[in-house]
Order: C-alpha cells, then sequence, then structure tokens
C-alpha cells in the first residue's frame, strides 16, 4: 500500500530525497528550508535559511554528516548542518554561504573519492569549478581544486556567454582505482557549452580533462535540460541520459581510453519522452537498468533496455 512521505506546502519549489537517512528536505520561494522524516508526514525542523528563493537543495553524501546545500534565486549557495550540542535538540546551522559576486551558481553537485569529499558547481558564466574538502569534519572550509570552461577545445573568441541553467551528475562509481568523473551539460547561448562533456580527474597531472563529447553532430549544441550517470553492476561500459527539447539520449561510454585520452562514446538509443516537451528530471534506479524521467506532461515514466538492447518504456505514472 503506498503511503504519503511528507504534505509539503504550495510554496515549495525543490525536494531532494535523502536514501541513507530516509530524510526528504524540500526549499520554499520564501526562503524556507525544511526537513522530513519518512516516519512522519510533518516537517520536524523548519528554519528560515534566505530572504531570496531557494531554487535547488542537495543532499552531502551521508558519511560527512545530515547536511545540504541551497541554491538561492539571487544566485548564491550555502551548506547547512544539523547539530546537536550538550543533549540538547537538534538543529541546523550555516556552515558556509558563497555569495554571489558578478555571476550565479546554475547547479552543484557532491561526489568522493576515496576519504575526500568534492563539490562541482556550475556558473552563469560557463564555467564549471570543483572544490574539495580538505578535513572532513570541517564543512566550512573548501578548497578550489579547478576551474575550466565546458568546452573539449580551447576556444577563445566566443564573446562572453549566457548560461540559463546547468546539470551535473557525478560517476556514482565508489572504486577508489578509478579516477574521479562527472557529466555536466549547459543551457547557454553559446553552442559549444551546451553538449555534456565527461570530465575526469587526472591525478597524474592533477588537473580535470575533458574525455568525452555526448552529443552528435547534427545536435547543433542543443540545449541540456537533465542529466543522469547510471551506477554499474559489472557492465565493461558505462551509461548516461541526456535531456534535451528533442528528447532523451541514452549513451554508452567505453572505459578504455584511445591515446589522445578519449573514451569511445555510442548514442544506445533516443526516447521521444513526454510528448515532445521539456524533460525536468531522471533518476536511475540501485541497479543502473531502469530510468525514470518526469517533464512539462505531468507523468512519470519508466525506461528499461531489452536483452536485445533496445530501450522501450516500461510504464507510466499518472498523477490523480
Amino acid at each position: 500500500m503506498e503511503k504519503s512521505v511528507a504534505m509539503v506546502g504550495k510554496g515549495t519549489t525543490c525536494s531532494s530525497w535523502n536514501y541513507c537517512g530516509q530524510r526528504l528536505a524540500t526549499g520554499s520561494i520564501d526562503g524556507v528550508l525544511a526537513i522530513y522524516d519518512a516516519a512522519s508526514t510533518s516537517a520536524f525542523i523548519t528554519c528560515r535559511v534566505s530572504e531570496s528563493s531557494i531554487d535547488k537543495v542537495v543532499w552531502l553524501p551521508a558519511e560527512f554528516g545530515q547536511a545540504v546545500a541551497c541554491i538561492f534565486a539571487d544566485g548564491s549557495f550555502a551548506l547547512w548542518e544539523e547539530t546537536a550540542q550538550d543533549g540538547q535538540e537538534l538543529k541546523w546551522k550555516l556552515c558556509v554561504q558563497f555569495l554571489r559576486q558578478s555571476i550565479r551558481v546554475l547547479d552543484l553537485q557532491f561526489g568522493t573519492s576515496g576519504t575526500r569529499l568534492k563539490m562541482v558547481a556550475a556558473y552563469s558564466d560557463g564555467y564549471v569549478r570543483v572544490y574539495e574538502l580538505p578535513d572532513p569534519l570541517k564543512l566550512d572550509i573548501w578548497q578550489l581544486q579547478g576551474e575550466f570552461l565546458n568546452m573539449v577545445d580551447s576556444i577563445t573568441n566566443f564573446g562572453k556567454a549566457t548560461c540559463f541553467s546547468s546539470c551535473i551528475s557525478w560517476n556514482p562509481c565508489r572504486d577508489e582505482s578509478q579516477p574521479s568523473s562527472f557529466v555536466v551539460g549547459f543551457s547557454s547561448d553559446i553552442p559549444q557549452l551546451n553538449s555534456s562533456k565527461v570530465w575526469e580527474f587526472d591525478d597524474a597531472h592533477h588537473r580535470w580533462l575533458p574525455v568525452a563529447e555526448l552529443s552528435l553532430p547534427g545536435d547543433n549544441g542543443d540545449c541540456v535540460s537533465t542529466v543522469a550517470w547510471a551506477p554499474n553492476i559489472g557492465r565493461p561500459f558505462e551509461i548516461i541520459a541526456i535531456a534535451t527539447g528533442k528528447g532523451i539520449s541514452v549513451w554508452n561510454i567505453g572505459s578504455n581510453p584511445d591515446p589522445d585520452g578519449r573514451l569511445s562514446v555510442e548514442r544506445a538509443a533516443f526516447l521521444s519522452a513526454h510528448g515532445g516537451g521539456e524533460v525536468w528530471q531522471m533518476v536511475w534506479d540501485m541497479s543502473g537498468m531502469t530510468l525514470a524521467s518526469t517533464g512539462a506532461d505531468g507523468v512519470v515514466r519508466l525506461w528499461q533496455s531489452n536483452l536485445n538492447g533496445v530501450w522501450h518504456e516500461q510504464a507510466s505514472i499518472v498523477p490523480t
């Protein structure tokens, strides 16, 4: 029997589910952060964290405590952490705030490399910045590890970029023998920025390198609305889903780089999803075999590949 997890207000703008803690975090248009527990449908903690609307909330990995990042409509973002001192009730406190200067943060996601926590953020100028946490017990101190444009080749005369949105997904693999990697795409007025690229950390030279570009020659820099990197339970290749205004593309990415360090890519499927409307969000199941998507048609759709590698819509969920 289905059970309601939370009853959120009309002013709710975003949400994020914590699988390990069985908690739901929501942000609202009036800057209120609310935390719900799976055992109760009402928020057990609410606090006003900004005068601006909260555009997105993201949980940190569970091993770094109960903490979330909030992206605000004014382009800034901040980290909030749950604390309890001297037997007092749990409270949420501000760890660190990244104030807006001349650019806005559009998306951010967290990934781990060994015992190190990394945070990648995409900005409205087309730059991607990767931060690292030196001390896992101090969420207020971050170091900038890398800064680069989302381009495979260096282009100097493309003009100043205006980016409207961005989306990031880390490689969920936790094998320490593999380098850290993530995929990022933009929606901007610069076609070279838009197509999703896979970035991988080169330990030998201590820098981030683009190892794959997930687009076809005829895509013409289509704006990307969301990306999702599938968990891998033994496949010899990775799977990444990319959504644009045309639909969802499912890409297979090889694991062995060529002499230039680039990985092989193959579009395994194109899914004309959600009636041609915008795809809002995608998420994989824990096995990396089923992709769920939601979009402007208000329907949740589940996609799977059969034994012949042909992708199809397995089911659809229409809200009542």
